[in-house]
This record gives structure tokens, sequence and C-alpha cells, in this order.
């Protein structure tokens, strides 16, 4: 198993279709003891998703909590030390989608976006780094998107948060290449899961339209990219990267 004993943090880890879910029970596959935040699910679900994973054998523990909070980011690293002692990985999923052409959006719309999006990297990170510094390795995951790098119609809000992860993730590589630590980004092209249903049909049939492999992803088909990230040796000189898995949508 590739990550057999270490400890990963996932943010946005819910028990519906969505990435956080794919690579949480990737990781438990393959050995990992995990540390997952949600925020907003039925907690009865959240205990039928927690015994599901660890039928695979490893440890769960869950921190519920708006992961764009200080406090939530905060206690869900306290908690995660307190009970592992460790941190191997940390996977910034936590995100939201919404529809708004600029001059429609309120600054709320706004404001909410670049909270959830962009803001939880930044504080999960800031609790994460010393920890990993301290161990001189860890593996810093971070969801983007792909159109951090082209951009989208009635996206603005979305686009630059996702855009603002990217720009995070480079810096952050550098920064922290010396003590042993990676930082990549993720950046998905259309996945089916549950923020698809906020997208419009006619949106749905362009993008179709425009893809080389001319259907949407799955997440079974984004999580093997956290895991190279994640594995050693596979994602070992893999820093400063962002990763896409997106049907061509976006080529570099």
């Amino acid at each position: 198993m590739k990550l057999e004993k270490k400890v990963a943090i996932i943010t946005g880890a819910s028990p519906g279709q969505g990435i956080g879910r794919g690579i949480a029970m990737a990781y438990a596959k393959e050995g990992a003891n995990l540390s997952l935040n949600y925020y907003g699910q039925d907690k009865e679900e959240i205990e039928v998703f927690k015994n599901e994973l660890e039928n695979y054998g490893v440890k769960v523990i869950l921190t519920e909590g708006d992961i764009s909070k200080e406090e939530t980011a905060e206690r869900l690293i306290s908690r995660t030390v307190d009970e592992f002692g460790q941190i191997d990985i940390l996977v910034n999923n936590a995100g939201i989608s919404s529809l708004s052409l600029v001059e429609n959006m309120t600054t709320k719309t706004w404001d909410r976006m670049i909270e959830v999006n962009l803001r939880s990297v930044f504080l999960t990170t800031r609790q994460v780094v010393p920890y990993m510094i301290s161990q001189k390795s860890g593996r810093i995951i971070n969801i983007s998107s792909q159109t951090a790098q082209k951009g989208a119609v009635k996206h603005c809000h979305y686009s630059a948060a996702k855009a603002g992860i990217i720009g995070f993730t480079k810096s952050l590589a550098l920064e922290l290449g010396q003590y042993g630590i990676t930082a990549n980004c993720i950046a998905p092209g259309p996945i089916e899961t549950q923020l698809m249903d906020t997208v419009e049909p006619e949106w749905k049939d362009k993008k179709l339209s425009e893809l080389v492999i001319p259907r949407f992803g799955k997440v079974e088909e984004v999580v093997p990219t956290a895991i190279l990230l994640a594995s050693d040796p596979d994602g070992n000189i893999y820093t400063g990267q962002t990763l896409g898995p997106n049907s061509g949508d976006v080529m570099m």
C-alpha cells in the first residue's frame, strides 16, 4: 500500500460524490489514516462514511466546521496532531461554486467564494507547515480548477479563487522545498460531481463541444493524481506543479 502509516488531512470530505470523498476512499485503500473536515452534512451520513473508510483498517477522525474560519482550521490541525502525532499529507479540497455575471454579483457572493475556496487553503496550510517543517517532510495538495487557467463565463469569482490557489502553491513550493515538503495543485476539468448540478444545461452542452475527450471526467479518474502526489517515490520530485486531469480542456 502506497500510503501505509501516513496521516492525511482532507478538507471538504463529505459523503457525497465529490472529489473529497473520492480522495478519502482512495487514501484509505492505500493505508492512510484520515483526519476529515466536513460542513453542513447530515451527521448520520458522515458516520456511515466514516465506518465505510474504517473497513479498510485505517483510523478516521472527523472535525465539523466551516474551514474558512480560523478556529475551524486550528481545531482540525490540533486534533490531528493530538490523535496521530504527525501530519504527512494535507489535501485542501473544500470548495463551493455559483454562477453570476460580474455586473450582477454581490460583494457577499464574491467574498464567500474567496473565503471558502482560497482563504481556507491559507488557513489550513499555515497551521500545518510548522509540523511538516519539524518532520522535514510533507505533501500539500491543493485542488484548483481548469477555470483558473482559462476562465469561464459567470465564473469570475470562482476562477479568481482557483487561480489564487495556483499562485499560492507555487510560492509555497519555493518556501518549503528546503524542508523536504512539496506543494502541488490538481486542476480538474469538468467532473461529474454535485457541484456540476449548479451549472446550467447550456453551459454543459457548450463545454462538452470544447473537450478533446468529449465527456466530463469521473471522480475516480481524478483521485489517482492525488495518490501520485502523496506517494513515495512516485511524487517525490513534483513540486510547484499544476496537474490537469481535464479531458484536454487545457493543454500546458
